[in-house]
């Protein structure tokens, strides 16, 4: 269970867990010390393999797969994954590995299987109903903030949720850090209303001309986004979403967001 549950990622889960209705989540071992629950490995299992809830190895794990998904609809219910993820922001920015003056923004599309709120059909695909991924990212390509919309969605919508979402990242002495000072994007966002939605908030909009050659220069920033869609995308149940509740794949794509800043913390280290 080790190898799908860490000690550092086990850690900083712990504390924010809300204990259960039946047993609690105090499991300890030989030691007397706290252990992570089986159903948190069962839904790290399934995260990572991208197997179905009912194909949990109830022996390795030592839950079944419908403990480990009740545990993540009640964990998910909670706020569990967006409080892990600014935790470990926090950490980072601490650790001066937060470069939040320049941030790049972007969507992908994956496909839904099994339909549920947030899916839809894409203007390129009719055929493929699918739902968007939408993140935006520090320049080192750390993701702050995330969301979830149906694949008939234009980027551009998620652009002011998204960063309104980013939480107030605390680490250091004084205010928390939430906005960046410029935002690259795509041709994709290329907007005024949304340039200067983003103005009044106190952010240089750095947004491709739609129209315009190429060759600006802003890619040379904003190719990290495209880079944390690949990591994202190494965790197998994002790049399909079989969940039909979008909370439950919504807290999968937060905690596959927490684990990457977890991971980009140990690297400096």
């Amino acid at each position: 269970m080790r190898d799908l549950v860490p000690d550092d990622l086990w850690a900083r889960i712990a504390p924010i867990l809300p204990p259960l209705r039946s047993g609690g989540i105090n499991i300890r071992d030989d030691a007397g010390q706290t252990t992570a629950p089986p159903a948190l490995a069962g839904i790290l299992f399934v995260l990572r393999t991208g197997a179905a809830w009912r194909d949990v190895p109830r022996q390795e794990i030592g839950c079944s797969g419908g403990t480990a998904w009740r545990r993540l609809r009640d964990w998910t219910e909670a706020g569990v994954w967006p409080r892990l993820h600014a935790a470990i922001l926090a950490e980072l920015r601490k650790a001066g590995l937060l470069e939040m003056d320049d941030c790049a923004i972007d969507g992908s599309h994956v496909r839904s299987l099994k339909g549920g709120a947030h899916t839809g059909l894409p203007p390129v695909d009719r055929g493929r109903p699918g739902s968007k991924h939408h993140i935006v990212v520090d320049r080192r390509g750390t993701p702050l903030a995330v969301s979830l919309t149906g694949g008939n969605r234009h980027d551009v919508s998620q652009l002011i949720p998204l960063i309104d979402a980013i939480p107030r990242i605390r680490g250091l002495r004084g205010r928390p850090r939430h906005r960046p000072q410029r935002l690259y994007a795509d041709r994709g966002y290329d907007f005024d209303k949304y340039r200067r939605l983003l103005r009044r908030r106190g952010i240089a909009p750095k947004i491709a001309r739609r129209g315009a050659p190429h060759g600006s220069g802003l890619g040379k920033t904003r190719w990290v986004v495209e880079r944390t869609f690949a990591w994202l995308h190494q965790f197998k149940r994002l790049r399909i979403r079989y969940e039909m509740r979008a909370d439950l794949h919504l807290g999968l794509l937060q905690l596959a967001c927490g684990i990457i800043c977890l991971r980009n913390l140990r690297a400096a280290f």
